[in-house]
């Protein structure tokens, strides 16, 4: 069975409340035995903290997400470096910039955005981005905050966008969207890109693929992402297989998280 990482996937979210145990076995089953779980507020970092104290295989990351600015507090960002202090997150996220919602504070998001991009400078963790319409001003806090390294998830930029990025060393974090047809542009930049700056991820409960549209994501189903993008580039599902799960492992550090 190939093995998979699933680098993105919220399963501390309440959809899950009823089954997260099967969720995480069915995933398991799938060949997905491994999974990143990035926190979207302050709130949500016990909650995730215990899930992946009770699942090996599960890696936590820490952060104040941009489109839920109504939760964060400035004090929020000085705790998050406490959280961090002690060794179990593998990043620093879900963090970035949301200027696709209308109200949400850009000003604000950038100062949440770049204090938590200094901590990863500071503590030399990698970062998981958010960015949606928002990716010219991504891409330039990125560049001029140093020495960074990590993945801008579920990517929907331009060809010219992602080729910044991996010239920067950063990963593109791809999920459910690559599967439907009519996501011309995404599928382009799969097929041309460097498989060394490729993630898999499900971004569940969202974003599920083509097959299960409309329905709650899981874990398990990057199994279909990782098909189209075999179609789509004429490689074998193994050499993708093996060449993102190195990229994840090398990205996270996951050879030496384990607790």
């Amino acid at each position: 069975m190939l093995r998979l990482i699933d680098s993105h996937v919220h399963l501390d979210d309440d959809a899950f409340d009823d089954d997260r145990d099967a969720v995480i076995d069915c995933a398991s089953n799938a060949g997905v035995d491994t999974m990143v779980i990035p926190a979207v507020d302050m709130e949500s970092w016990s909650r995730i903290r215990e899930l992946c104290a009770h699942h090996n295989r599960l890696h936590a990351a820490f952060g104040l997400h941009p489109m839920f600015l109504a939760n964060h507090a400035p004090e929020h960002a000085d705790a998050l470096a406490t959280w961090l202090d002690d060794g179990h997150a593998v990043a620093i996220g879900e963090i970035g910039l949301d200027f696709h919602i209308d109200g949400l504070d850009r000003q604000l998001q950038q100062q949440y955005f770049q204090r938590q991009l200094d901590l990863a400078v500071e503590r030399g963790l990698p970062v998981i981005v958010h960015a949606r319409g928002a990716m010219d001003q991504v891409i330039l806090t990125l560049r001029r905050s140093g020495d960074l390294r990590g993945v801008v998830h579920s990517f929907s930029g331009s060809e010219q966008q992602a080729e910044q990025l991996w010239k920067m060393g950063f990963l593109i974090g791809i999920g459910g969207p690559v599967t439907y047809e009519r996501a011309q542009r995404l599928r382009r930049i799969v097929t041309n890109m460097p498989l060394e700056f490729l993630l898999l991820e499900s971004d569940a409960p969202d974003q599920p693929d083509s097959l299960h549209r409309g329905k709650r994501n899981e874990p398990a189903r990057i199994v279909e992402v990782l098909r189209t993008i075999a179609m789509l580039r004429g490689e074998t599902e193994a050499m993708i297989a093996t060449v993102t799960t190195a990229n994840a492992v090398r990205l996270f550090g996951l050879d030496r998280h384990v607790h």
